[in-house]
């Protein structure tokens, strides 16, 4: 299963704390895939207008910040959106990950949604 992330870089000075923490949420999300072989696709948003458009709105309205754009990562299976990196860490800390990320368990073949 594929999955997509997608994601702002900023570059104004002001938002260096930003965008160490962005960077850092990041590297968690895509460190975990990599350590359990979960495939998946990181979308870079800020070259592709297209994708970006799709990626808020895709993203349910009650997860959308009062103001300001939602801050990356935000995580989709295909079309579905899975959450954002705060729902992430509280499903790696429950040990609901592969539920969170819409995916079968490796030790029972079974999709975790059933």
């Amino acid at each position: 299963m594929q999955f997509s992330f997608s994601f702002y870089f900023y570059s104004p000075v002001s938002f260096i704390n930003h965008l160490f923490q962005v960077k850092k949420h990041q590297q968690a999300v895509v460190g975990f895939l990599e350590a359990n072989r979960i495939s998946f696709q990181e979308v870079d948003i800020t070259m592709l207008e297209e994708q970006r458009l799709w990626m808020y709105r895709n993203i349910p309205r009650d997860k959308l910040p009062e103001k300001g754009n939602p801050l990356p990562p935000q995580i989709f299976n295909e079309d579905h959106y899975c959450g954002d990196y705060e729902d992430f860490f509280q499903s790696k800390e429950n040990n609901t990950v592969l539920a969170f990320l819409g995916l079968s368990s490796p030790s029972t073949g079974r999709d975790p949604k059933s």
